[in-house]
């Protein structure tokens, strides 16, 4: 009855596994069976087809499947910018001018237009792919500001003073104070509020925005340039604590971590004390998990610096997630300097720590030593900070010597 009673008990156990098992197939069967596409439809990475258009005029129209099938944020407001800049260009498409060679270049326009606006349709609706998608969120804000770029060319003289101002936020933002292009922008606005515009002032407040728009460009590009290094550096200390955890497992006695304090009638190891035997040597105490469990307390330990470091964290309105990537950052590192602490301790390195008593001491050191990493990785976060503060800042007014003013 006893074991009856112990195998009705382990079946019991074993149906939730069952089940879970089943959800998970069930849920990657929907999954395929969502990206497949149906029998007679042919198979294609987006919903847009090549420009086909014979009105030059006529402007691109976006699928109802784009609006459906978005599941982040970036792809979300991509979307709706792309529908307001539609219905802009329709707006203008309405409205018609006697000469006939302003015609035909707004004509053309809006032919570039319509083009500027599939492409990005297409960077958003595209299949996405692994490290697709920073490629894709740089050429949809590309053609979308070009787009942007493009209507205030064409938009009328009645509107021209209320786009000046939204003009000048932006070259206000993003172009040094001395910048010839701010300064006469400051000007015109100024100017075509009370008086309206001149014929020059158009392609001026053209060629101003197009510039705030490469400034904005560039500080992104700085972002995901540093983000970008940081994943990198994050991989390559990961790799490196991990090649140090396969040696230690693959040869336990070429990275002795135990200790054999005196007196005492076991060698302490990071895993556990060991019976001391007379015919071994020291390497010969050596376990396969010590440099595992060496690394995961400075795991923890850098945890907790992560954890301290959330109060000053602050959300970014850049797409990159650079705070994120300094803060990864930490863990492979905090696992690297724990074993290099507690080695440095192990080799007599530090007066006074040349002999740990027990295992818990040994950990307690490897928590303090993957803490620590914060000495060396707190300068990271200090240029992540400065690299996310000059987003929308512009930048000071060189010195005639060459040198550059400090910020307020």
């Amino acid at each position: 009855m006893t074991n009856g009673k112990a195998f009705n008990g382990s079946e019991s156990t074993k149906k939730p596994r069952g089940s879970v098992a089943v959800f998970i197939l069930l849920w990657v069967a929907s999954l395929i069976l969502r990206r497949t596409p149906a029998p007679g439809q042919p198979k294609r990475d987006h919903f847009y087809e090549p420009t086909q258009r014979k009105n030059v005029a006529q402007l691109p129209k976006l699928p109802k499947e784009l609006f459906r099938t978005h599941r982040t944020a970036w792809r979300e407001r991509a979307a709706a910018r792309i529908l307001y800049l539609e219905q802009q260009a329709d707006r203008e498409k309405c409205r018609a001018v006697e000469d006939r060679a302003e015609q035909c270049q707004r004509e053309k326009t809006l032919e570039g237009i319509a083009r500027q606006l599939e492409e990005a349709g297409n960077a958003i609706s595209a299949r996405r792919r692994l490290f697709s998608g920073a490629a894709a969120l740089e050429r949809t804000w590309a053609n979308v500001r070009a787009t942007d770029v493009m209507l205030l060319r064409l938009c009328s003289e009645e509107d021209l003073p209320g786009r000046s101002a939204d003009v000048l936020s932006h070259v206000e933002h993003h172009l040094r104070p001395a910048d010839p292009l701010r300064v006469k922008v400051e000007a015109v606005t100024e100017r075509m509020g009370a008086k309206g515009p001149l014929p020059g002032d158009r392609e001026l407040l053209v060629l101003a925005l197009g510039a705030s728009y490469n400034a904005l460009d560039a500080e992104y590009s700085r972002v995901r340039s540093l983000s970008l290094i940081l994943r990198i550096a994050t991989f390559f200390v990961l790799l490196g604590a991990g090649g140090l955890a396969a040696w230690g497992w693959y040869c336990p006695d070429s990275l002795n971590m135990c200790f054999l304090p005196e007196g005492k009638k076991f060698a302490a190891c990071p895993s556990g004390e060991v019976l001391l035997n007379p015919k071994s040597v020291p390497s010969d105490y050596a376990q396969r998990v010590d440099v595992l469990v060496i690394e995961a307390a400075g795991l923890a330990g850098a945890a907790l610096t992560v954890i301290a470091s959330l109060r000053r964290i602050q959300g970014t309105s850049t797409p990159y997630m650079l705070p994120l990537s300094a803060a990864l950052l930490k863990f492979p590192t905090g696992a690297l300097t724990a074993f290099i602490g507690v080695l440095l301790i192990r080799g007599a390195f530090i007066p006074g720590l040349s002999d740990l008593d027990s295992s818990p001491q040994i950990m307690a050191w490897a928590v303090i030593f993957g803490a620590s990493q914060h000495l060396v990785t707190r300068f990271v976060d200090a240029r992540a900070r400065e690299t996310l503060s000059d987003v929308g800042r512009p930048p000071p007014d060189p010195e005639p010597d060459g040198s550059k003013t400090p910020r307020p």
